[in-house]
Formats: structure tokens, C-alpha cells, sequence
């Protein structure tokens, strides 16, 4: 094999392994050199910048061409609706599932931290003041941008939702009049996918620099001292995407692994950028591919990263209880029902905010009042590694959303899906972005 061919195998039909090679080896560079490893941190985070810079757009012309393709108008809020509840059951599970672990491992227990020894500061001071200032009803109001064109600026995908929704309903009320925006948009859609496939060639630099930063910032100290508990919600991360993912698999017809597996190329750099945002683009054509109507993943997929954050709700069960624990503070289980109630409104608003986990935990902590809210200071520094397997958790819970809804409307092609799954039809160069 050639160079050449070697590497463009590497980055195109193999990124995946090219991918997990970048984390080890960057992983490797922040343990041995822990300085050069965190000055690497803008690489990563610019990475992540150009796939986020193309998220608006690829929302806005997948949507406006799925509307645009659907039958009545009608249809579209069906799909909504039936979305919204899938949603709030997994996430619902998934909040419970971080309480009950925490119920029956206690890793908090015996720190018996002092709530006066702990000051906010620095960022958690910020995320606390954020959380504080939250309302319940803040993601419906912040829904409406304050023009068109902040909607894809602004960095809120609820927004750029609802921006889309309206265009693609205006449009269609044109009839055949409406039909050459429709095709100039998928013309764009496919532009715009095209620079996707370019920016994704970067994706091993971006990974190994964006681990490189983690282990050489937070690494060695952070894993000696607290590395039980990354275990442990690591551990409970991929039992939930294993067990609970994979009995709503199994519903829909499909095996859990295999399409684990088909979107090996995600789940990889999720895992060394720890940020799931980053892979929509290519998580939607792949959806397409599968057998999920476009319409339904148009709909499906930018309204999950805002409302199903299985992950962060895993993550905001298993904090919540190690802070009551490290605190000694004793929650009964009424308390516990509380607190879980509570963070399933907050958890639906926090689309486009930074440290949405973080936020989330210290306005509901804030709200309830039984455990303080310093204690986040308590999580601060582990919360790189488990942002990591929030991503993955959640991520796996995208994945399903539009197989769930498009098996609930009766148009989930399970035949080609397992046929894809199987390999017998792997994904065409004009669909793949790697």
C-alpha cells in the first residue's frame, strides 16, 4: 500500500482507528508531559468551534427540506410531540438510575466535608450565579431570538429550531411556488455537508489535542484522589447505555452493539473531545441512512440536544447525592423524589447554556435548600471526566430518538436498517463524512 492510499484510508474508511490512536497517544502526552498537554487546549477547542460553526446551518436546511418532504403539516406535530415523550422517559430513567447507584454504592460517604470550609470560586462561581438567576420557564422564553439572523449566532439550537420550523411551514404554504427555494436549500444542505466532511479530516488532531489537555490539566492528582468516583459513573454510564439503550433497541428491532458499532467513528470522538455537539452533522446523515425518514431526523435530532440530555441527567442523580453524602446529609427518600422532580424541569433548560450540567445542579440544589450549593466545588475538579461519558450517554440517546419516533410512526425501514447494520450496505461517500 502506498502512502497515499495509506493515508487516505487512515482519515476516510479507518478514522476511527485513526481516531482512537489520537487519544491514546494524546492521553500518553498529557501524563508524561502534563504541561505541553494542557497548552495544547486552543487545538481542541477550535476543532470543536468548526464543527459548532456549522451546526445552525446544517439544523436549518435538514429541517426546511424535511418539512418540506413530509405530507400534511399536521405530521409535524405528531412527530414533536411523540419525541418530547420519549425524551422525558429516558431522561426520567436516567435520573433515576444516578440516584439508585448512588442509594446503593454511598462513595460519598466518610469525607464529611465542612459546607463553611467550601468557597465558590472561579468558574464554579459563575456556573452557581448562572444556576441561581435559572427559571423553570427561561428555555421557552430564551426559544424566540431577538432576530433572525441571532438565531444562528447566538449558539442557543432551540432558537435555530424554531427559526427553521416557521420558514419551512412558510414555505410550504407557497405550494409549487415554494419549490425552487426548497431545491436552492438542499443545493446549500449538500454545500454545507461537504465542509463537514473537510473540517472532519481534522478530527484526530482535534482529538488527541483536546485529551492531551485533559489528562495533562486535570490527570494524575485529580484521578489519585477521586478517581473511585469516575469509576463509578463511568461504570454506570456504560451499564445504562448497555441495558436501558439496548432493551429500547431491542423494541425497535435492532441489536444495541451493532449500532454501537455503525457509529463507532461518533462514539470515538465524543470520547476525546467530550462534546457530543460536535458529530450532529454526520449523526443525522447516518440516521438517513438507517432507515429513519429524513423529516423525522430533521425534527428529532436538533430538538434532542436541547431536551434529551440522557447523560446530563445521569450525571445531575449521581452529583446531587455525592454532594448529600459528602455533607452528611441524610436525604429520605421523599427528599430524593423532590430533588429528582425538580430536575426534570430544570434539566429542560439548558439548550445553549455553557456548563449546563453545573448550572443545572446549582439551581436546583439552590432551590431546594437542603443540600448547599458549594458542594459543587466537590465535583469541579473530576468534572472534565465525567463530562466525557455525559457526551457518550447522551450521545448513545440520540442515536435512538429518531429510530424510536420513526418505529412509532410505522416508517422505521427495520429490513434496511439491519442490513446496514450487518454491513451488506455501508454508507455511500455522499452520505459518510469521514
Amino acid at each position: 500500500m502506498s502512502a497515499g492510499s495509506f493515508l487516505r484510508t487512515a482519515f476516510t474508511t479507518k478514522l476511527y482507528v485513526t481516531v482512537l490512536v489520537a487519544i491514546v497517544l494524546g492521553a500518553a502526552l498529557g501524563f508524561v508531559a502534563p504541561g505541553v498537554g494542557a497548552a495544547l487546549q486552543p487545538v481542541g477547542t477550535g476543532f470543536i468551534e468548526l464543527i459548532q460553526m456549522l451546526i445552525a446551518p446544517v439544523v436549518f436546511c435538514t429541517i426546511v427540506t424535511g418539512i418540506a418532504s413530509a405530507g400534511e403539516l399536521t405530521s409535524v406535530g405528531r412527530i414533536g410531540v411523540k419525541a418530547l415523550v420519549y425524551f422525558e422517559v429516558l431522561t426520567t430513567i436516567a435520573l433515576i438510575v444516578g440516584l439508585v447507584v448512588m442509594d446503593l454504592f454511598n462513595p460519598g460517604a466518610g469525607i464529611h466535608a465542612d459546607p463553611a470550609a467550601l468557597h465558590l470560586s472561579g468558574t464554579a462561581q459563575q456556573y452557581a450565579q448562572t444556576g441561581e438567576s435559572q427559571h423553570w420557564y427561561d428555555f421557552l422564553v430564551n426559544i424566540i431570538p431577538d432576530t433572525v439572523v441571532s438565531a444562528f449566532t447566538g449558539g442557543n439550537v432551540l432558537q435555530v429550531l424554531l427559526v427553521s420550523i416557521l420558514f419551512a411551514i412558510a414555505v410550504k404554504a407557497l405550494g409549487e411556488r415554494g419549490a425552487p427555494v426548497i431545491r436552492g436549500i438542499e443545493r446549500i444542505g449538500e454545500v454545507v455537508f461537504g465542509i463537514v466532511k473537510l473540517v472532519m479530516y481534522l478530527a484526530p488532531v482535534g482529538a488527541f489535542a483536546a485529551m492531551a489537555y485533559t489528562t495533562g490539566k486535570f490527570g494524575a492528582s485529580t484521578l489519585a484522589s477521586l478517581g473511585g468516583v469516575v469509576l463509578l459513573f463511568w461504570g454506570t454510564g456504560i451499564v445504562f447505555c448497555l441495558v436501558v439503550f439496548g432493551a429500547v433497541a431491542r423494541l425497535c428491532g435492532i441489536r444495541i452493539l451493532k449500532l454501537y458499532r455503525y457509529f463507532k467513528d461518533e462514539l470515538l470522538i465524543t470520547l476525546g473531545t467530550a462534546n457530543y455537539e460536535v458529530v450532529m452533522p454526520q449523526l443525522m446523515r447516518k440516521l438517513e441512512h438507517l432507515g429513519c425518514p429524513k423529516r423525522i431526523v430533521g425534527l428529532v435530532v436538533p430538538s434532542g440536544y436541547a431536551f434529551n440530555g440522557d447523560g446530563v441527567c445521569l450525571y445531575l442523580g449521581f452529583a446531587s447525592l455525592y454532594i448529600a453524602q459528602a455533607f452528611d446529609v441524610n436525604l429520605t427518600i421523599w427528599q430524593q423524589v423532590g430533588l429528582l422532580a425538580v430536575f426534570m424541569i430544570t434539566s429542560k433548560g439548558s439548550a445553549g447554556v455553557a456548563g449546563a450540567g453545573f448550572v443545572i445542579l446549582a439551581a436546583t440544589l439552590s432551590t431546594t435548600g437542603v443540600v448547599p450549593v458549594a458542594g459543587i466545588m466537590l465535583v469541579l475538579g473530576i468534572d472534565r471526566f465525567l463530562s466525557t461519558m455525559r457526551g457518550l450517554v447522551s450521545l448513545c440517546g440520540q442515536m435512538l430518538g429518531s429510530i424510536v419516533v420513526s418505529r412509532w410512526e410505522g416508517v422505521f425501514d427495520r429490513d434496511r436498517a439491519r442490513r446496514v447494520l450487518d454491513g451488506h450496505e455501508p454508507v455511500p461517500a455522499t452520505v459518510a463524512v469521514n
